[in-house]
């Protein structure tokens, strides 16, 4: 199901795409970018089904998608709008969160605004007592971790961090002695880094919308990513000695191991994915690689980890915490993603070397027979 909005004030187009229904329900962040069209919408939905089927959630997938300039100063009220006019889905059957151009925080302030609470709304509500599963909705995401981070902003980050270190042990070679690239440091590909960091995984080279930063010696994450603005820029009049200032497409050919697209979707195309120099692709922006070029890589040896499991941690930890199966202690939540992401790596791998299948082809096996929704889905 496809809807278009227009916003009567500012010209701004938004979508909402549902791809799949189970039990009444469907899940999917909102992202807002110029140039989002009903395509790219349509391509994240699908991506969210494959999310949910493969990680065994009772829900079915779904996306939102606005056409307008985050930075724009009318951009929250313009979100504000869409949601409003989304109520009728957002109310009984979408359970959204943060995407790009659309932090966690910045939707749950415009739900609170509308009187739904928070972004979960469509999920909670059907709970027998919803403030107190909001209460403790709340306290998960809001779980403090180290670093200074909410459970809630790292956990899909912290998912694909420990893809790329299943990654690594199938090439037989510990962290200390893997680099890695990552394209954007916002939520996802931050955390991922950060994670990476603490690992022993040297990051050697990251990107964000003004360019590519890079130093053979390991960058200092932690000291970047305190240099982030709220869009996941890093200020460059405060960067730390001895890095390399290259030009944002730099980040593709960087010489690295594992190669993690975190920014926006089609990053890798066929034009320019032979300028990919990893031997691992590991996707946690959705979409972050065309068919064409995921094929591309495939001829040349080079397997994707496509997002719908290397980055499924967020949307997977998210009902995890509606549905009663994870508290506000971060270890738990940290511990059950780390030992299933490490295993749907190892056997998505495994298949790739063994029987020739590329990991999108093997996830879609798991997607394709998704376990079975017996009865509603209920929320504690």
């Amino acid at each position: 199901m496809r809807l278009q909005w227009t916003d009567s004030i500012t010209g701004a187009v938004g979508y909402l795409v549902v791809h799949t229904l189970r039990a009444g329900l469907a899940t999917g962040g909102t992202r807002m970018r110029a140039g989002c069209t009903v395509h790219e919408v349509e391509d994240l939905a699908r991506g969210m089904a494959n999310k949910t089927a493969t990680f065994d959630l009772p829900v079915g997938g779904a996306k939102g998608g606005i056409d307008f300039d985050p930075k724009d100063p009318r951009a929250v009220e313009v979100l504000e709008r869409f949601c409003e006019a989304m109520r009728p889905w957002i109310d009984s059957h979408w359970v959204t969160a943060e995407d790009l151009g659309v932090p966690q925080h910045l939707i749950d302030e415009v739900f609170e605004k509308l009187g739904m609470g928070q972004s979960y709304h469509a999920a909670i509500s059907r709970a027998a007592d919803p403030v107190a599963t909001l209460e403790r909705v709340r306290k998960g995401l809001n779980a403090a971790v180290d670093g200074g981070f909410l459970l809630g902003d790292v956990i899909g980050g912290y998912g694909v961090a420990h893809a790329c270190l299943a990654a690594a042990v199938w090439r037989g070679k510990g962290p200390a002695d893997t680099t890695v690239a990552i394209q954007g440091v916002g939520t996802m590909g931050g955390a991922a880094a950060y994670y990476l960091h603490e690992a022993g995984m040297k990051v050697t080279t990251v990107a964000d919308a003004a360019g590519t930063l890079h130093c053979a010696a390991g960058l200092d994450v932690p000291a970047l990513l305190d240099l982030r603005d709220g869009f996941g820029e890093i200020d460059r009049s405060r960067l730390p000695a001895g890095i390399e200032q290259l030009p944002r497409t730099a980040i593709l050919g960087a010489e690295v191991d594992i190669l993690v697209p975190a920014a926006i979707s089609y990053a890798i195309t066929p034009d320019n994915s032979f300028d990919v120099r990893a031997h691992v692709v590991v996707e946690a922006a959705n979409a972050a690689t065309t068919p064409e070029a995921e094929a591309m890589l495939a001829a040349r040896g080079i397997p994707v980890l496509p997002d719908f499991v290397a980055n499924a941690g967020a949307v997977a930890w998210a009902w995890w915490l509606l549905l009663g199966e994870v508290d506000d202690n971060p270890q738990n939540s940290f511990d059950r993603l780390r030992t299933i992401m490490h295993t749907k790596v190892a056997l998505l791998l495994a298949a790739w070397t063994d029987e020739g299948l590329t990991p999108r082809e093997s996830g879609h096996r798991w997607a394709d027979e998704p376990a079975p929704v017996a009865g509603p889905v209920v929320i504690p």
